[in-house]
Parts: structure tokens; sequence; C-alpha cells
């Protein structure tokens, strides 16, 4: 058996990024990368969106009170039912007594209206409300209990290992905690999943009830570049900040959690995505079904087999550091029919300064059916020649 074929993709990774919008490597020295900032919060990181790498983090697995960061999860189950159709905005929702009488940050609202799902969104988003939470946890799910539960199965989806949740609010209770790694894990899922409705983050204000309340996020008002996403207090969690921010493309998110002041987790929030944007960059490599390149394909009705993934790939680097990466692919060899669109047919590795920084299966982008006889035949003789 022969050794597997091996391609390098250098020059071609480089011209394909600048062919799907990314930018030419610097012919510069690279920058140092220091050392993450020292924060006097209990726990951070900070998480590249394409990427999902993480540039920065201390003690951010520790289960922690996560406050009304929480409601970043209740949001995430009312936008899945609302992206499943089994839920519409303009849906009534009958606000109950446990709901009217919730403590802590309130839109108040009053048992026995009907309030459309829109407004109790920006509610719960905008003025952090935990009644607008239990209105529509109860709506989806019938109790926040059960509601509850259904946030716990999202969580467990996502990955979210040191995360429990008892209620939609943040509300302390015992059994009620989160991480950043987690929390951070749980926005880049919110994002990627329902753009359409991460919008509502971006909002300064809502008013209801002749009440106009602003957003808690002071980022939005700080960073032309926050989009989003949520603060966070109780006396046990202290003050918290989950943030997104965009620049030229480039989506950074930081979770702080534990800090002493609102004043500090805004501050430390700042640190965090000015380390990133300063020390860090990321680029898309290669697009989803789009091909990378079409290898000698054997017994097949065609001759050759277009490649590539089935997901974008992007890499967060440090700066400058772009034109010294390095893309190889690993094809099966033989590369024979019948293959089906979606099959694996090797591997793509991709390495800086020697280390792999991401490997990738390479995927069939197209289905080709076996030769005939006689085709088949004519291969295998070219194949023992060879």
């Amino acid at each position: 058996m022969k050794p597997p074929i091996m391609t390098s993709l250098r020059l071609a990774l480089l011209i394909m990024t600048l062919l799907l919008g990314g930018h030419a490597a610097a012919q510069s020295q690279p920058v140092p990368v220091p050392d993450p900032p020292a924060l006097g919060a209990k726990g951070y990181v900070l998480m590249d969106f394409h990427s999902g790498r993480v540039l920065a983090n201390e003690q951010s697995d520790v289960r922690r009170d996560p406050a009304s960061i929480t409601k970043v999860m209740t949001a995430f189950v009312v936008f899945n039912e609302l992206q499943s159709g089994d839920l519409s905005m303009d849906e009534q929702v009958v606000i109950s007594e446990k709901a009217w009488r919730a403590r802590g940050s309130r839109m108040f609202i009053e048992v026995g209206n009907r309030i459309p799902v829109r407004d109790l969104v920006r509610g719960m988003i905008i003025q952090s409300g935990n009644d607008a939470s239990i209105a529509l946890a109860e709506h989806i799910a019938g109790s926040e209990a059960t509601f509850a539960a259904l946030m716990n199965q999202y969580a467990a989806e996502l990955g979210m290992t040191n995360t429990q949740y008892t209620n939609a609010t943040g509300l302390p209770g015992d059994d009620h905690y989160s991480s950043a790694a987690d929390t951070a894990t749980l926005v880049r899922a919110l994002i990627n999943r329902f753009p359409d409705y991460y919008r509502y983050y971006s909002e300064r204000q809502f008013t209801w009830n002749g009440i106009t309340q602003r957003n808690r996020n002071r980022m939005l008002w700080q960073d032309p570049s926050v989009d989003g996403v949520k603060t966070g207090y109780t006396e046990a969690a202290q003050y918290c900040l989950a943030t997104s921010a965009n620049r030229d493309g480039m989506r950074l998110i930081s979770v702080v959690m534990g800090a002493e002041t609102p004043e500090n987790r805004v501050e430390q929030s700042k640190t965090l995505l000015n380390y990133g944007y300063r020390f860090f960059e990321t680029h898309r490599l290669y697009e989803a079904d789009a091909t990378i390149n079409t290898p000698r394909l054997w017994k097949g009705t065609a001759d050759t087999l277009p490649v590539g993934v089935s997901d974008d790939i992007y890499i967060t680097l440090p700066t400058d550091t772009y034109d010294q990466l390095d893309a190889r692919i690993t094809l099966n060899d033989p590369l024979q029919a019948p293959v089906a669109e979606g099959d694996s047919v090797g591997r793509l590795s991709v390495s800086l300064n020697g280390e792999v920084v991401r490997e990738r299966s390479i995927i069939a982008l197209e289905g080709v059916p076996e030769a005939g006889f006689v085709g088949r035949t004519i291969d295998s003789v070219r194949l023992w020649i060879n």
C-alpha cells in the first residue's frame, strides 16, 4: 500500500482566504502575546465567537451564582420555541399572580393582563424583568419548575457541564449555578442559532406601563462595538457581565463573574476585549461546501471528486502570524468509487510553526457511483501499474 496522498495547501489557503473576503497576511514581525491581564473578578473567560478558541481565562470552570445572566438561557429556550413555530411574538400571555409578585428587577406587569410575547421578551432582556421571565416560562412550560427542566436539557445539549438551573430568573438557589466558561458557550450558541432575535440585546431602553427603563449593560454606551449581552447581580454572585463585541468581523465574547462593583465589571470586560483585539486575529480558512481540491477518483463514473469541509473553518491566531500557517490534506489512497456525498475521504491538518492547531475531516462534495465492469477493470489495471 502506498502512503496517503499529501497535498500542501499553504498557498491555496492564502489565495482562498483573499477570495472569501479575508485579509492578506501582513509581512511584518509577529506581535508578542503577553500573559492575559490580571482582573479582580472571581472568574472570567474571553472566547472568540467564530473559532471557539479561549484567549484568556481564570477559574472559568468554577460553579458560581450566575444571577440574571441566567436569563440568557431563558431567552435561548424562548427563541427556540419561536424559531420552531411553537410560539409567536404576537401570542398573548396571561400574567399570573406568581409572575406579578416576582422579586428583584421587574418590568411592572400586572396580574391578569394579556401581554404579547414580543413585549415580554424585551422586558426580560432590556429591563431584566423577573416578572417577564416567569410569565414566559409559565406560558411555554406550564410552570417555572418545568421550564427550568427545559433549560437544563439545553444546557446538557450544549455541553455546559458546570451549570444547573432551578428557575428562569437567576434569583439565588442552592442548586442554581453556572460558570464563566459555560456562559460563554451559551452566548456563542445563542448568537449562532438565533441572530435575528439576538438584536434585542442591543436595545438601550424599553418603556412599559408608562415606565422607561434603560438597559443595565453599560457597555452598550461605552463601546460602539458591543451589541449585548447581559448583566447580573445578587449579593452572593456580586456583579457579573457577559459581553459580546464585533470589530471588523471579529466577534469576541467575554464573561466576568464576581466583580466587586458595577464599574469593575465594565472595566474588566473592556480590558478583556481590548486584550483580545490587540493580540489576536481570526480568519476563515475554508468555507463550508466549497471545493478545496479535486483529486483523482478511481473506478467511478467520474475521474475526479470535488472535496471540501462540511462547516466553515475559522482559526484564531496571534496577530501577524497568519503567513506562518501550513495546511495539508491527507486523502484516502487509492480514492475509489462508490462515494456518497458527505463521505469522509481524508483529513485536513492546519499547523502553526509545526504545531497542529486545527484538524477536520475532508468530505466528498458530490456522490459518484461505481463505474461499469469495463471502467472498473481499466482503472484496476492502471492502479496495478502505478
